[in-house]
């Protein structure tokens, strides 16, 4: 009897300790960033993120909607319904992990997919609008040692006047030639003006390019180069002048090679040894350079 008392003490004792144990020290915040306008084209913005005193170890989100949509919910951040991109480094390419204060810019438009671990969850491949005022906010990603940051204060940007370009003597985005190809979306219509194209010294059919198009880069270069390099070919066989891109587009096949392009193979090129390409062809597709956007 005495021995089951002993026991029984000794367990509440035990139990009081447990219950003594102070509550555990909640994750700190992440400090929150800022988003600045840098620059635009007709159907992109560029801005620039700029991580706080904590940096984003974990990579950001950047979130957008036309300033209008958001004015007419009173300037309210709705709970769903607008675009939105998460920038998170990959093993081979880590350059959206920001250190303490630290930049990066990030072009949004058509392109976000890209060769460095961005990702979108609607609007992909969406280029746009001309002369359009949108509006921006960021967050810093949690992780296992700290809580996700607060949303940055909103930022609105807007795009470059329309240009008075039409019909073939202009250049549209791959955003454009990926939903009005073979398999159109939506309501639009298949333009494409061929029914295969060379990427390198491999040829592939309509459906096939649309197929890589539809494939996120997920840190391989050549498919971020492929899905610049299809649209520039479908704006020269469209009948946009070639002069200013000529040369690039010989430079990206010769890259290229024989590599065969997911997903049809197993072609790999590293972000760095295409990037500046990459930007040459974005250029033109998106009116910087060459003939201009179509509007």
């Amino acid at each position: 009897m005495i021995k089951t008392i002993t026991m029984l003490a000794a367990l509440v004792a035990m139990s009081t300790i447990a219950l003594a144990k102070p509550a555990p020290t909640p994750k700190p915040t992440y400090s929150t960033p800022t988003i600045s306008c840098f620059s635009s084209t007709p159907s992109s913005i560029t801005v620039q993120v700029q991580a706080g005193a904590t940096g984003a170890p974990a990579g950001f989100s950047i979130q957008w909607m036309k300033t209008t949509d958001l004015q007419a919910l009173g300037g309210v951040w709705p709970a769903d319904g607008f675009c939105k991109a998460s920038f998170s480094g990959v093993p081979s390419c880590s350059n959206y992990n920001l250190a303490p204060n630290s930049t990066i810019t990030i072009q949004i438009g058509d392109n976000v997919f890209d060769a460095c671990g961005a990702s979108s969850e609607n609007c992909a491949q969406i280029p746009l609008d001309c002369a359009t005022q949108y509006s921006f906010r960021a967050f810093a990603h949690a992780t296992s040692v700290a809580n996700r940051s607060a949303f940055s204060a909103t930022t609105t940007c807007r795009t470059e006047p329309c240009l008075a370009h039409c019909g073939g003597g202009c250049t549209y985005t791959q955003g454009f030639w990926s939903t009005h190809g073979p398999i159109p979306v939506g309501n639009n219509e298949n333009v494409w003006p061929v029914t295969s194209l060379d990427l390198g010294s491999v040829t592939y059919t309509d459906l096939q390019l649309l197929s890589i198009f539809n494939t996120p880069a997920s840190g391989n270069g050549l498919l971020t180069l492929t899905h610049q390099l299809i649209a520039a070919k479908l704006n020269i066989a469209n009948g946009a002048d070639s002069t200013d891109i000529a040369q690039t587009i010989s430079d990206a096949d010769a890259l290229i090679g024989s590599l065969v392009v997911p997903p049809f193979g197993g072609g790999f090129l590293a972000p760095g040894a295409t990037s500046t390409l990459v930007q040459a062809l974005a250029d033109y597709n998106e009116g910087v350079t060459g003939p201009g956007h179509c509007q």
